[in-house]
């Protein structure tokens, strides 16, 4: 099957992901742009698509390349004779019976310049993408997804990483460290694009579960390179075993990518039952290979029709605890806000406080039949005894969430793994299925050392914070800048505050409630600067300003 999208569906399928083909914006201005409407889709040839710059639309938000595609159907079977589990000898019964919609139409790209591909005998029907010189020239074909934006079902892997250095990482903690790089992984998202990156170090036992954020924006296999292909195998055969009907409707209603993440999580090994589905088990940042199963994949989406699709969690933050810079935590122009996204949001907790609160609401949701859904809560990660959610309301569209500080656990079925990330899932239900859940972390700093104690009013309130990074311990210096000491919080005999004192490197300095530096002199105000030398951690420093 191929999917066709008319120049309305196309304006109403970009204007939704936040983008609008460079004709649209060009109309009336006199502006070249990149790409004449007139040359028409990239047309695929021989199972390949070319893109060349040329053929590029220049469109709105971040100045992304969209790349409008025509793959001619084809008499290719849906699976290569090696393929013989029970999962594709189901699929492609149902490709005989005219019931699953097969890979036409569908691409696949692969980012790490054939480092870890896809074998296109493997899948015969999907369409691979490949690169020309000028846009290889200008690396719109390697590493993480994002300059280029396509009108088709996509997926794609990069087997790449940050290997070496202070900055070193995997792609999906690059993608989301990147200064507002969320905007194209939701773009992405919408599009009906999923990538998988190997998490490469960055969820192994000797740092645990180094990912910032749960998100929903692409999939994270475990192990390096090569680790990524049993995931793309599983993501094209779910594309595949949809209804026609039902893939057709997927797309035009940008629910394709997060179906299609429903359907591989439900069938994940752990997810057993519905409750499985909405534990932190079906929902892990990265997902071994073998927890993958094909059987259940196929099954799941072969049964899905457009009536049965649950939508897609739509978030917003309603309030939430502020925090002051130079008070309650330091270093000018950090925020304890990571992103927000409708379907992901992220925060950092810099600050001292021992308990934080958000409300956050799903009112937003829309159901694509009009029908009313409701909603459940989950914590998928961190302490339960520490992480409360309160629905505000019978249907669960608004929340309040209230996290106290929490050490380390391990990962929901890894217990070798630590996280010190809290998760918290919000499931729609409009029938038979739970949608993918819309996903709120909170990322605690793994290398600070912390003391809370009761107060005259029975509440916990700071007694120490040490922000040194421990021997052998680590920080991620993207989210996290050094700061070489340890302050002691003072109160008086009723707890209000008195101030803090200092101990690290310059010796032993005292700070007032406010923040300023007490001096012989008076109150010095200081400023915690973040400094990024060249070749070097990014480090807080004080500065001294007058008063």
């Amino acid at each position: 099957m191929r999917l066709t999208l008319t120049r309305r569906t196309l304006l109403r399928f970009l204007a939704g992901t936040g983008l609008v083909p460079g004709v649209a914006l060009a109309q009336g201005t006199g502006q070249p742009k990149i790409g004449q409407s007139e040359a028409g889709p990239i047309v695929a040839q021989d199972g390949k698509v070319l893109v060349r710059r040329a053929a590029l639309l220049r469109n709105g938000s971040g100045g992304r390349l969209l790349a409008r595609v025509r793959i001619p159907g084809t008499d290719a079977p849906v699976l290569g004779p090696k393929a013989s589990g029970a999962g594709q000898r189901l699929l492609r019964r149902l490709i005989h019976e005219g019931r699953a919609a097969g890979n036409h139409g569908d691409l696949y790209e692969n980012r790490d310049r054939g480092h870890s591909r896809l074998s296109p005998e493997a899948h015969p029907q999907l369409t691979h993408v490949a690169y020309d010189a000028e846009t290889r020239e200008a690396r719109l074909d390697y590493g993480l997804a994002g300059p280029v934006i396509f009108d088709a079902p996509l997926i794609g892997n990069s087997s790449t990483a940050v290997k070496h250095g202070l900055f070193w990482r995997s792609l999906p903690r690059m993608a989301l460290t990147q200064q507002n790089h969320h905007q194209t992984l939701y773009q992405n998202y919408l599009a009906g694009q999923i990538h998988v990156y190997p998490e490469n170090r960055d969820h192994d036992p000797k740092h645990g579960d180094l990912i910032p954020a749960n998100t929903p924006f692409f999939v994270v296999s475990q192990g390096s390179s090569g680790s990524d292909r049993p995931h793309l195998e599983a993501l094209a055969m779910i594309l595949a075993a949809l209804r026609p009907e039902t893939k057709t409707f997927l797309h035009e209603n940008q629910l394709l990518a997060p179906t299609v993440q429903m359907i591989l999580r439900r069938s994940l090994a752990p997810a057993h039952g519905r409750d499985g589905y909405l534990s932190g088990q079906a929902h892990p940042s990265v997902i071994p290979r073998d927890q993958i199963n094909l059987m259940h994949m196929v099954k799941l989406a072969n049964a899905l029709t457009p009536d049965t699709v649950p939508p897609m969690v739509r978030l917003s933050i309603l309030a939430e605890t502020r925090a002051t810079e130079g008070i309650d935590y330091f270093g000018e122009g950090l925020s304890e806000r990571l992103f927000d996204t409708p379907a992901a949001i992220a925060r950092l907790w810099r600050s001292h406080t021992y308990r934080r609160s958000m409300v956050v609401s799903v009112e937003a949701t829309r159901d694509p039949h009009g029908r009313t859904p409701n909603f459940l809560w989950r914590v998928l990660r961190g302490d339960p005894a520490r992480t409360r959610v309160e629905p505000l309301d019978d249907r669960g569209l608004r929340a309040r969430i209230t996290l106290d500080w929490q050490l380390p656990r391990p990962v929901p079925g890894r217990p070798e793994l630590r996280s010190n990330r809290v998760d918290i899932g919000v499931f729609a239900r409009t029938g038979d299925h739970d949608s993918m859940p819309g996903l709120i972390s909170i990322l605690l700093p793994q290398h600070e050392t912390r003391r809370y104690a009761l107060g005259p009013d029975g509440q916990m309130r700071i007694e120490s914070r040490d922000l040194r990074v421990p021997q052998g311990g680590y920080a991620d210096p993207v989210l996290f800048p050094q700061a070489d000491w340890r302050d002691v919080y003072r109160y008086d005999s009723s707890g209000v505050s008195l101030g803090w004192e200092r101990q690290g490197s310059k010796g032993t300095m005292r700070f007032d409630a406010a923040g300023n530096k007490v001096t012989d002199d008076g109150p010095l105000l200081i400023r915690h600067v973040v400094e990024r030398p060249p070749n070097a951690a990014p480090q807080i420093v004080m500065r001294g300003m007058p008063t």
